[in-house]
């Protein structure tokens, strides 16, 4: 009997491997899906740019551009759609792709993000517009909102008067995609690039009901991810075409003033990243833990990988590889079992990866989740 079961583990363990061989993803990973490839929809060129949060009810929500008439960006491009797909089981299985926003040809929306508001419920999508019919390279800025964990949404509102100034309307300006944050204190942040202005901050202290525009730009900086540290401060984690790395920016007041590094550590070919919380000691866990995902090369769109930080962002781990090939834009978020998920754009944009890990396997064997505990 025990020869017969060890036969069958073993057969397992070798089509496990073939798998992940196949895939080429790392081993040890628990799980992985390709979500979005063209493939499940006849007609559509490519699907492009991940966001991925955990729902206040412990749904994971990942959403992408459905590109249709070619894979070019919103401002070359007549007919992107926003689309979805939703899991209840931390990633083992996920629901048919849904379609979020669908625009008549010749208006398009790109380049969603979501910020999930923990004290309210609610999940706000966001995402930038474009009609190339009547106001071609006129970039507008939309949000709408979910009460029910992303399973429906409001009508989206344009609300480009409130986070963009007047003088910007025929800037190149776009919300980061990806994800944004809730600070301790209830307050939504997120990130607007404006190649011609810099990159800004803006966020809601109500909720949603109203976004304002912080006056400081930060530069030099393209698509970025903003944080809360465990003081109370902000960073911000920079894309910069053409550097080799990334650009680190840090407030103590709230955003009316940055310090800014170049992180030489942080290598980077010039390509949208990824960075979270995973843990703070003042949520009742052992550690401050930071999460960072991006391509790990200085020149190429390659080497999907993971790093951690234990010290709120002043050094990090060296990153551990995930996919070594091609490999693009990424968004993180954390299972409510303390699994990590990462979503990622795969194999030149034709496949779109959700993959599940633990902190154990992330740091091998070095560090483990554990339940937060109060005193």
């Amino acid at each position: 009997m025990r020869k017969k079961l060890f036969i069958i583990f073993a057969i397992q363990f070798i089509l496990g491997c073939t798998q992940n061989d196949k895939s080429g993803i790392a081993p040890g990973v628990i799980s992985h899906e390709d979500l979005f490839n063209t493939g499940m929809r006849p007609g559509v060129s490519c699907f492009r740019i991940p966001a991925l949060v955990t729902a206040p009810n412990g749904d994971l929500l990942a959403v992408m551009d459905e590109r249709v008439e070619s894979c070019s960006d919103l401002h070359k491009n007549g007919d992107i759609n926003i689309v979805a797909r939703r899991s209840a089981d931390n990633g083992r299985t996920w629901s048919e792709i849904e379609t979020v926003v669908d625009y008549p040809n010749g208006q398009s929306a790109s380049d969603a993000s979501m910020v999930v508001d923990k004290q309210t419920g609610e999940i706000f999508l966001f995402y930038n517009y474009m009609d190339l019919e009547n106001e071609p390279g006129i970039y507008a800025l939309h949000v709408m909102k979910s009460t029910d964990n992303g399973q429906s949404w409001s009508t989206p509102s344009d609300f480009t008067s409130q986070i963009a100034k007047p003088e910007w309307r025929t800037d190149f300006k776009f919300i980061t995609s990806g994800r944004g944050i809730q600070t301790r204190s209830g307050m939504l942040l997120h990130t607007l690039v404006n190649l011609n202005n810099g990159l800004h901050v803006f966020g809601s202290r109500d909720h949603g009901q109203t976004w304002f525009l912080l006056e400081t730009s930060i530069e030099p900086a393209d698509e970025s991810k903003i944080v809360e540290l465990a003081d109370g401060s902000w960073m911000i984690n920079s894309r910069l075409n053409k550097s080799g790395m990334r650009y680190v920016h840090r407030s103590t007041d709230f955003g009316t003033s940055w310090q800014t590094v170049a992180d030489s550590a942080l290598i980077d070919p010039g390509c949208n990243a990824s960075l979270i919380r995973y843990t703070s000691v003042q949520d009742g866990f052992k550690k401050n833990r930071l999460l960072f995902s991006n391509a790990q090369s200085k020149t190429d769109r390659e080497n999907m990988s993971i790093r951690i930080s234990y010290d709120e962002g002043k050094t990090w781990s060296d990153g551990k590889t995930i996919f070594s090939g091609h490999s693009a834009y990424s968004s993180l978020t954390i299972l409510e079992n303390g699994d990590i998920g990462l979503f990622f754009e795969k194999d030149d944009h034709t496949k779109n990866v959700f993959v599940r890990f633990s902190l154990e396997w992330l740091t091998d064997g070095e560090d483990k989740y554990e339940n937060p505990v109060f005193e």
